[in-house]
């Protein structure tokens, strides 16, 4: 319980009275499924093992109901659908979203909400956000109310859709999305999703419910949303959920702290009337214990708000190392997609790097074809003990903004292996947060996947210096006219675009107001407090 309370935020410290959860479960068990090939793959092994009376529910940011889970099919909608017809009670709740024509997905998860409910399962396209803001979360959660020892769920940053089914090898998705002119006709694709099972299914299904259940409508304030859907003869309300299951029985070593992002917004959600940060204070809590090493995966990494989290850990302890991966270029081509994103991430990597020049290590992701991987993954680990995977990205508009879904994890398991409390701090490394550390470490390092490599990545300095010097023997066989055979591994070093004084100009207020908007309430804005 004492190392429950120094890394998981407690109840008072979510700051949401209302929030409905558990500070945090125990007895669970966590499995970290990389690439989308993996959790595909897993999750239509569960969701076929499902019958008549189970609950499948879900939440996504964007759906295909084509996607194929694995190479011979099931479509995501062929899955959900078949389920629905064999009695299974399935319940989606997937962002309405904006024009496709503005690279988002409103067709799309249109055209999922109408392959799911011609099974019989009801979808429900969800509009209540900001202007400007999304629902974000991505969850499955599947419940077997006559033997909750199968419950499962699976949270984290894969969508079901497009471009997501990639391997370890970032080969790309046979089934791709149109993206930025570097990442080819087929853009690889690195994400991680978790697999848990225990008491936190319960506390997902709640998340569900409370979304589910939120007495406005799925429009409300969105008058052109409300009318279409009027006229359209849409789903303008939820039907009644099945009655909610007790908590699956406990079944593993891992404490498990469901943290959320919901912004303040009119009409208010019941179960966070002046919205909830529960990732931003999660984030801060385990971040401002770091001694040694933090080491992250992200999509976006911009504001300074955040980067200034790491940059007082850095300062406040002179052995700790940042580690950060990051796509290469932003996803889409143009300048209004690509330049305020530049100026966001120089922002926050420059913040970082003043506060420790020598101890902040940027990379960003190649297949052996040389084309960029799109890092898409939102993974936090830090000293070995604490770790994250979530939906949410580092930047204001994850954490105050859109809603999110994150799970922070404490293994109750430490790890033997030396140095076994490489923070010096008594708590002492786990398993789970080194492992997953480590299986990411050799998919982009190219070291063998079972581990018999891993000497040198355990202790934090040569963990730093074998990826320093993985990045650079790739980057010099590049600028050596890839002559010779072409060095292990994915990392090259992270080389930001440099903007002109003019572009800096216009494109920081965009930046600011669209890209990264702040969904705090006034007086948490004025105090720059989450």
């Amino acid at each position: 319980m004492d190392d429950a309370e120094h890394w998981l935020l407690t109840a008072d410290e979510r700051g949401n009275p209302a929030a409905g959860l558990p500070a945090w479960t125990s007895g669970n068990h966590v499995e970290a499924l990389v690439d989308g090939a993996t959790y595909f793959d897993r999750l239509v092994s569960a969701v076929e093992q499902m019958g008549a009376g189970d609950h499948l529910m879900f939440t996504d940011w964007r759906g295909d109901p084509d996607e194929r889970m694995r190479e011979d099919g099931p479509t995501i909608g062929e899955l959900f659908g078949a389920a629905a017809r064999r009695g299974v009670c399935v319940f989606g709740l997937v962002w309405r979203s904006h024009w496709d024509g503005l690279s988002f997905s409103k067709e799309e998860n249109a055209a999922l909400d109408e392959a799911v409910e011609d099974g019989g399962g009801v979808v429900v396209l969800d509009q209540r956000v900001r202007r400007l803001g999304s629902h974000h979360q991505k969850i499955v959660v599947l419940r077997h109310p006559d033997d909750p020892d199968r419950d499962v769920a699976f949270a984290g940053g894969i969508d079901l859709c497009h471009a997501r089914r990639d391997t370890s090898e970032h080969l790309g998705d046979p089934q791709p999305q149109s993206m930025a002119a570097a990442y080819g006709p087929r853009p690889p694709w690195h994400d991680v999703q978790l697999q848990l099972r225990g008491p936190v299914v319960g506390v997902l299904d709640t998340v569900f419910r409370q979304r589910w259940e939120d007495p406005h409508g799925p429009d409300t304030d969105h008058p052109l949303a409300w009318v279409h859907d009027k006229l359209s003869s849409s789903r303008m309300n939820a039907v009644p959920l099945p009655e909610q299951p007790p908590p699956p029985p406990e079944c593993g070593p891992h404490l498990v702290q469901t943290l959320r992002t919901y912004p303040a917004i009119k009409p208010a959600y019941p179960f966070a009337p002046h919205g909830e940060r529960s990732v931003a204070r999660g984030y801060t809590k385990a971040i401002t214990r770091a001694r040694r090493l933090v080491y992250l995966e992200d999509q976006y990494l911009w504001s300074t708000e955040v980067a200034q989290l790491f940059a007082e850990a850095l300062r406040a302890n002179p052995r700790l190392h940042l580690v950060v991966v990051v796509p290469r270029v932003p996803d889409q081509d143009g300048a209004l997609a690509e330049r305020p994103q530049h100026v966001g991430r120089h922002e926050a990597l420059e913040t970082c790097r003043a506060a420790g020049p020598d101890r902040v290590h940027v990379f960003d992701l190649e297949n052996v074809e040389g084309t960029p991987v799109y890092v898409h993954a939102k993974v936090c680990v830090v000293d070995d003990v604490w770790v994250s995977v979530g939906s949410d990205n580092f930047n204001r508009r994850s954490w105050t903004h859109d809603s999110e879904l994150s799970s922070g994890v404490l293994d109750t398991t430490p790890d033997e292996r030396e140095p076994r409390d490489p923070a010096g701090t008594g708590f002492g490394a786990r398993v789970l947060a080194r492992d997953l550390r480590l299986r990411l470490a050799r998919e982009h390092l190219g070291r063998a996947v079972d581990g018999g490599a891993d000497g040198d990545l355990l202790d934090p300095e040569e963990f730093v210096a074998a990826l320093e010097r993985s990045a650079t023997a790739l980057e010099e066989w590049h600028d050596g006219g890839r002559a010779g055979p072409r060095p292990a591994g994915q990392l090259r070093p992270h080389r930001p675009e440099k903007l002109s004084r003019l572009a800096r100009l216009w494109a920081t207020p965009v930046y600011r107001l669209v890209n990264d908007p702040d969904g705090r309430p006034l007086r948490l804005r004025r105090a720059k407090e989450f």
